[in-house]
């Protein structure tokens, strides 16, 4: 009887398991897809790049599950790749090439590990002034490679591309509007699916890659060759994993809520050392920085299920996937116009989370009104600065033209200037 209860539960489990995965799985597929799109990675390399980054979420979440002395929040937490990440590692990769991209990525996992214990004094300088004005910038600046898949890359986009990016829009907002609870969650994965069925009926779909890819492999430490150290790239991404830390605590924080605990500083050490031990891994193995996933708590408090169990079935369902490398290379069937029209939806969400963060600002002092708009139109306008800046140093250029750095540097010195005296804002 006890054995036949724990297999019931263990089946429930797992059923929601594979619900937190399917819920982040288009938010972490993109991520890579994004990435080595700008790069021109081959599609081998692609595939091992989404692959191992499906593997590494497990590890990582697996990491942040445990509740030890050492590491780990404890809470029913999924991991899955920081999207702040896209711009700046694209930028380091076209400057730098792919070896500066993971050198960066390992020092600022290091970095993490290292500032964890201390971070709730560092935690004031990113108050939602900061952290709003630095997510909606992010959301904005990505919008633009949306638009190009939109029209796959092409300029004047063919009338085809654009129908299978309507499409796909469509669909997501017509199951947002139909739906409720856990397709709602998944719309974008939905959208991209059905978008590809189509594109698949007018032969925009190359199954070549499926073929072409290993039935089974390792993650490979250093797969794209030694990591390379170089200095702004490094303080680049240091820059955005002290960001993804503050967004991971509004992650531990929401599901501390629902999971009714009290989240100790010693807790919250942990989990910022797991973040940073997967980051850490996530260069060696040459994938991308992770942080808690804001959309499964959503799933936690639509299932009412709140123990770790289901997240651990997420996590091994996460290992499982990423040890084959034909689950990983069916991401890349998606045809660049339907990529498009979910990226455009799903960086529209980004936007607008980080505008929901500005509103619980008091725009009443209008320090704060200066902060926010000032932060948010350096972004736009310092990434959207084609040449502006080519006069310049290099290694400057490369870190003034990357809208997500200069709002976050513009919004913590401002902040510290003008709210000074002040603990909130």
């Amino acid at each position: 009887m006890k054995l036949a209860l724990n297999e019931r539960k263990n089946g429930q489990a797992a059923a929601l398991g594979l619900q937190h995965l399917l819920a982040m799985y288009s938010g972490s597929i993109l991520v890579p897809i994004l990435i080595a799109n700008a790069l021109h990675y081959t599609p081998q390399q692609l595939t091992y790049l989404i692959s191992t980054d499906i593997f590494m979420c497990g590890i990582a979440t697996f990491l942040q599950l445990q509740l030890n002395r050492y590491f780990g929040i404890g809470l029913p937490v999924v991991l899955g790749v920081a999207f702040q990440s896209v711009a700046p590692l694209s930028l380091i990769g076209a400057k730098h090439g792919s070896g500066a991209i993971f050198g960066s990525i390992i020092v600022s996992g290091l970095f993490v590990v290292l500032i964890s214990g201390f971070f709730s004094k560092i935690r004031r300088f990113f108050p939602p002034l900061v952290t709003g004005s630095v997510i909606t910038v992010i959301g904005l600046t990505l919008i633009p490679v949306a638009m190009g898949n939109i029209g796959n890359n092409q300029t004047p986009a063919d009338l085809k591309s654009l129908g299978l990016a309507a499409l796909t829009i469509l669909i997501i907002l017509l199951i947002q509007f139909l739906t409720t609870g856990f397709l709602r969650s998944i719309s974008v994965l939905i959208g991209l699916t059905i978008g590809t069925l189509v594109a698949a009926c007018f032969g925009m779909v190359d199954t070549s890659v499926i073929s072409q890819a290993p039935t089974f492999h390792l993650p490979t430490p250093f797969f794209f060759g030694a990591p390379k150290f170089e200095l702004t790239s490094i303080i680049m991404m240091i820059i955005i994993a002290m960001v993804s830390m503050v967004e991971s605590t509004g992650v531990y924080l929401a599901l501390a809520d629902i999971t009714v605990q009290n989240l100790s500083q010693k807790q919250l050490r942990n989990g910022y050392r797991a973040e940073g031990l997967a980051v850490l891994l996530g260069g060696i193995f040459n994938t991308f920085p992770y942080t808690g996933f804001s959309q499964n708590v959503g799933l936690v408090q639509l299932s009412g299920i709140r123990s770790r169990r289901p997240i651990f079935f997420t996590a091994l369902f996460l290992v499982i996937l990423g040890l084959i490398p034909k689950f990983g290379a069916t991401a890349q069937l998606i045809p660049s116009p339907v990529l498009g029209g979910g990226m455009l939806v799903l960086f529209g969400i980004v936007a607008i989370q980080g505008v929901r963060m500005l509103s619980q600002v008091d725009f009443e002092n209008e320090h704060n009104l200066l902060i926010a708009g000032f932060s948010i139109a350096i972004g736009l306008g310092f990434n959207s600065a084609s040449g502006l800046f080519d006069n310049l140093p290099t290694n400057l250029q490369m870190f003034i033209s990357n809208g997500i750095v200069m709002t976050s540097i513009t919004a913590i010195l401002l902040n510290s200037i003008f709210n000074r005296s002040k603990k909130h804002t």
